[in-house]
């Protein structure tokens, strides 16, 4: 009977597990995760902080108890995977444990960046990715008046942070070393037209501005310094720059890791029978023919039910995905598939009236992205 280890359980941790209990219905299966809570979607984490969704709706696939007996598995929560040996396919919790699998898979997911800058006031200062960074700031909202609000990145994350701040009445600046909004989704020309529906709505948008300090403010709690020489008083700041793959696992190891943990078409790394899924690893952009990572959730389900499927014995492939982002912010929807950094051909259509904006880009007669 094959025993399987999962190492940290977000989307590809849990589309990993069904997806071996599917193939293998006798092997055993034990999960570990450093959380206490069930798995959600870090991009529901703005709705719970901003009362649009409520606590249970944060949980897609129910509760660990029900996910644990619909897939007869053991659920660690609250377990912190400190070592993986990749030869002797072991892992080693905090507390000294070892434990030996046939085959493990690391899905440990991505965390928020932090810039290695001077902050003098970390009490003052936020990140949004987890459910603990949502409870932080939804009691924040409810319990300490905010004057002022500067969130760090013009991202998806960052503009939906902004939208939960300027709801409560919050005066919010979006500043982003970037020259424009969604530099990594929107084209330049398509971006103009997110801010000017964003200005007309009263956000105050702030680019090619670089985050170089925080400081005490003297009439606010905080003070936000530029690499441009600015500075703006505050009273909280949510950093939303971006994150990064939590491979350290991986790489303590001795499995290849570029910016992501690297994979083969099973999602097997270059240690055999240590497998990798979700934003921690990396995958095939379809478009260019790149290895990058791909932080989305509907890639890290695919990743991580062909992760799963190739663990028990049951070959799947992971061709590759598109980068796409759908969003709802402002009373506006952004829709983007492709690489925006991809160049060809530029095809536009606007209709006004009904505050509709396409562009295209063709590449080779064929289409590169929208």
């Amino acid at each position: 009977m094959a025993a399987y280890a999962i190492i940290g359980f977000g989307c590809a941790g849990y589309h990993a597990l069904t997806a071996i209990r599917e193939a293998d219905k006798t092997g055993t299966i034990h999960v570990y995760s450093e959380h206490p809570d069930p798995l959600y979607n870090p991009m529901l984490t703005t709705y719970y902080a901003s009362n649009r969704l409520n606590y249970e709706g944060m949980f897609p696939f129910g509760d660990l108890d029900t996910i644990a007996a619909e897939n007869r598995a053991v659920i660690y929560a609250n377990t912190k995977v400190v070592h993986v040996d990749a030869g002797a396919r072991t892992i080693t919790l905090e507390d000294g444990t070892v434990r030996a699998y046939d085959r493990i898979l690391i899905a440990a997911g991505a965390r928020s960046f932090t810039p290695p800058i001077p902050d003098e006031c970390p009490e003052n200062v936020i990140s949004m990715r987890t459910l603990e960074d949502a409870r932080h700031l939804k009691s924040l909202l409810e319990e300490k008046p905010l004057r002022h609000a500067v969130v760090i990145g013009a991202s998806m994350a960052g503009i939906k942070v902004a939208e939960v701040l300027f709801n409560n009445g919050i005066p919010t600046v979006v500043a982003d070393m970037a020259p424009y909004i969604f530099p990594l989704a929107a084209y330049p020309e398509t971006a103009e037209r997110i801010e000017e529906h964003l200005r007309a709505e009263g956000l105050v948008l702030k680019f090619s501005s670089g985050l170089s300090a925080i400081r005490r403010g003297k009439m606010m709690a905080a003070c936000v310094e530029f690499s441009d020489g600015s500075s703006i008083e505050t009273d909280l700041v949510a950093l939303c720059i971006g994150t990064r793959a939590a491979s350290e696992l991986a790489r303590d190891a001795g499995i290849t890791v570029n910016r992501g943990i690297v994979v083969n078409d099973a999602m097997e790394t270059s240690a055999p029978g240590i497998y990798a899924a979700g934003d921690c690893c990396e995958g095939c952009n379809l478009q260019s023919g790149q290895s990058l990572i791909i932080g989305l959730w509907a890639n890290a389900a695919y990743q991580g039910h062909t992760a799963g499927s190739n663990m028990a014995g049951s070959p799947s492939e992971f061709t590759g995905n598109i980068l796409h982002n759908i969003t709802h912010f402002f009373r506006m929807d952004f829709i983007g598939f492709g690489d925006n950094r991809l160049k060809g051909e530029t095809v536009t259509f606007e209709n006004r009236e009904k505050g509709l904006w396409i562009q295209a880009v063709l590449s080779e007669h064929r289409l590169a992205g929208n």
